[in-house]
């Protein structure tokens, strides 16, 4: 659902240089052709020594080892070349895991992508030391594979069900759990699981190979919900999935844990009933897993702690919290050599790391302060410092930090003002530190865990370049109020040549999600220069994060529950009163667009606001919560049965009679995600209501909307709509 997730792929044409002549102005071509685009490292993997990282190398099949230190090439562990020369097989690989010991690896082939984060693909496994090549044993694609942390076994999801093949072929593959289409999976999880909780694997070995935890599913009362693919055939076909919308039934879920000695499957029976099971985690003990969940209102959370036994299996609570509105999941929980364990929480207010012994009961609390811990990086223990990025020094901007276990010796590792992020190596020897600012593209550079500087990896000199040949207007951070005072923040890009004895017509962008930020001290390569274009044109650009936007605290945030959209929509009206007041804006010409729960946003801008905002764009927009999944929509709202007002009183359906200005709704007909239905609908009553508007669907597109031309297609027809209207 948010805004920071959609995905774009695209193809980089950077223009030749020729045409970059000295000051022109940005157009939609230039963004979407990748002329803005900032390099990043991606894909690469810290190897067990912390010394060394590895790189899949598409162009020439192979996974390439390198130096941290360096950034020089070591070797080149595997490639096709080498498979086919000792093998006789050739395949090519599209993703690969190493085994705990990296002596053998796992290929994945012949991708293809089912949802946001999951995929299935054919594997193999290849023996770097004795250079044989195994397959995992099924007729179709597999989903999931994954390498038993001790021994020569695979575990796989094929056909809904878990699978476990012993590569030696000393014993038959086995399978467990029940797995049927739309109705039973074992060892994956459901559509709203993965979207809303984010993580799609539903199964994981213990630490010594002997035990396999998974989820099991039942979704066969959930309702299903049907999209029509058009593609190039002569008949559309129909994709067909299970999609609980709020107030919906939920898949029944449990969690089991397979013997692979005995072969016993166990059930683990909780002492309570429980809606959800975000998130199963081994401890440090290879017989302890801890099972967390939640309640329907997702305003109580439960660590359990489930010990495997000679007699089956024992349940105690190890951790309990509650909220006054509700509990976001995150992946902080880390457990220590001594089982004890750190986790985060926001229960006084503000995101902060916490140290528990294995009794569950409180050591400390090691950060304090009205900021938020923003990521949890982990811990090292023989240093025995906690590493983590925060906001302690603005909303707007992330640090890196370190804090030893005791709360003492907290240091600020990161030096420049605007966004830092870490990925830290293997035993937390390195990290690459991932800077960028509004100017200034990523910049990359690897430290060691102290903060100092190793060398430079990437400081996208050439983007910095392509830069200087255009017009740019800088990004003002500003502070706007709102009606009740509230300081809420914001940036500003005026016109290139901006003179404040003139007025402007100005475009909000929005996005104002629970937790969600838009204003960033960040580089922005393609929205941030499509604003530079309409800039060049003559218009302002303003964003500000309303009310239940992220990092002032769960009170900010949480001032939204139960009325999404209600003091959003008003805190964006009360900008733009704000904004209409400033001698160089012109009050009878303000626009605003979102896209997700910004097209929701600005859906009731252009009706709640009409006396306000002069047009309006919605891309992908939520019209009403009821056609939304239930684990996003009813953790800020409860369900339609509780909360009906809630549901109604803010949905842009129940306001198009209000619609004077100019509304442009766009939608791709395959959405998966927020579904072309929300547009439908409102399409619907527009027409009742005998209002104009203006529409465009992009058959096959999802949520993101890309592909091929499709982003400067979209991004110039929402320009020539601005232009017509504003």
């Amino acid at each position: 659902m948010f805004y920071r997730n959609l995905v774009i792929v695209f193809v980089i044409l950077i223009a030749p240089g020729s045409l970059l002549a000295q000051n022109r102005d940005v157009t939609v071509q230039d963004v979407w052709r990748g002329t803005f685009y900032a390099r990043s490292t991606s894909g690469l993997r810290s190897m067990n020594d912390g010394l060394h990282f590895t790189v899949l190398n598409g162009a020439d099949g192979s996974i390439d080892k390198y130096s941290y230190e360096s950034g020089e090439k070591v070797a080149t562990l595997l490639s096709s070349k080498e498979i086919e020369k000792k093998t006789g097989q050739s395949i090519q690989f599209d993703s690969y895991q190493f085994n705990a010991t990296e002596d053998k690896v796992l290929l994945g082939t012949e991708s293809e992508s089912i949802y946001r984060h999951s995929s299935k693909s054919y594997y193999f496994i290849y023996d770097l030391k004795q250079g044989s090549l195994s397959k995992v044993d099924a007729e179709g694609k597999q989903q999931l594979a994954d390498l038993s942390p001790t021994e020569n076994k695979v575990a796989y999801v094929y056909q809904n069900k878990m699978h476990v093949q012993d590569l030696d072929g000393e014993s038959e593959s086995i399978s467990f759990g029940e797995g049927k289409e739309n109705a039973l999976i074992a060892g994956a999880v459901d559509w709203v699981y993965e979207e809303e909780f984010s993580f799609h694997k539903g199964f994981h070995w213990s630490p010594d190979g002997q035990y396999i935890a998974y989820y099991q599913f039942d979704e066969s009362e959930v309702p299903t919900f049907s999209m029509d693919v058009y593609g190039q055939a002569l008949y559309p076909s129909q994709d067909v999935f299970k999609y609980p919308k709020a107030g919906e039934v939920n898949s029944k879920v449990s969690i089991h844990i397979y013997d692979l000695k005995s072969q016993k499957d166990h059930k683990v029976e909780l002492p309570m009933a429980v809606e959800y099971y975000p998130r199963i985690k081994w401890t440090s003990e290879a017989d302890e897993l801890v099972i967390t969940t939640l309640n329907r209102h997702q305003d109580h959370l439960i660590l359990w702690e489930v010990e495997v036994e000679k007699k089956g299996l024992e349940v105690e609570k190890l951790y309990e919290e509650k909220a006054p509105a509700y509990l976001e999941i995150h992946d902080n929980l880390r457990f220590l050599d001594d089982n004890s364990f750190i986790w985060t929480s926001e229960k006084d207010g503000y995101n902060h790391i916490y140290h528990y012994g294995e009794d569950g009961k409180l050591i400390r609390q090691i950060t304090k302060g009205e900021w938020e811990v923003t990521e949890f990086y982990g811990y090292e223990s023989g240093s025995g410092y906690l590493y983590y990025q925060s906001a302690e020094e603005s909303p707007i901007r992330r640090s890196v930090f370190r804090v030893k276990l005791d709360g003492t010796g907290k240091e600020k590792l990161s030096t420049k003002k605007g966004w830092n992020d870490a990925t830290f190596s293997s035993g937390f020897q390195f990290y690459i530190n991932r800077y960028s600012s509004a100017s200034t593209p990523t910049l990359e550079t690897l430290h060691r865990s102290n903060g100092k500087e190793v060398r430079v990896i990437n400081d996208n000199e050439g983007t910095q370049k392509r830069m200087e040949m255009f017009r740019l207007s800088p990004k003002e951070f500003i502070q706007i109020p709102n009606e009740e005072g509230t300081q809420l923040n914001a940036w500003m890009i005026k016109p290139q040549d901006f003179d404040a004895s003139k007025s402007y017509p100005v475009l909000m962008f929005v996005y104002g999600g629970p937790g969600s930020q838009t204003v960033e001290d960040s580089y922005d390569a393609f929205n941030g220069f499509w604003y530079q274009a309409l800039a060049a044109k003559g218009y302002i650009v303003v964003s500000v994060d309303n009310r239940g936007t992220g990092a002032r605290g769960r009170d900010f945030r949480t001032q939204t529950y139960q009325q999404l959209g209600k003091l959003e929509t008003e805190d964006q009206i009360a900008a733009a009163k704000w904004l209409a007041k400033q001698k160089y804006v012109d009050g009878e010409r303000i626009g605003i667009w979102g896209w997700s729960y910004g097209g929701y946003m600005s859906s009731l801008g252009i009706t709640k606001g009409a006396d306000v905002f002069k047009m309006a764009i919605a891309v992908a927009p939520v019209t009403n919560w009821r056609f939304y999944d239930n684990i996003y929509t009813e953790r800020y709202m409860r369900t339609p049965q509780e909360n009906p007002d809630g549901y109604d009183d803010n949905s842009p359906i129940n306001h198009v009679d209000k619609l004077e200005g100019a509304y442009f709704l766009v939608h791709g007909s395959a959405d998966d995600n927020v579904h072309v239905q929300n547009t439908m609908r409102m399409i619907s009553a527009l027409v009742k209501a005998d209002k104009q508007f203006d529409l465009f669907i992009y058959p096959d597109k999802n949520h993101g909307i890309y592909g091929g031309n499709t982003r400067n297609h979209l991004y110039t027809k929402m320009t020539e709509f601005i232009e017509e209207n504003l």
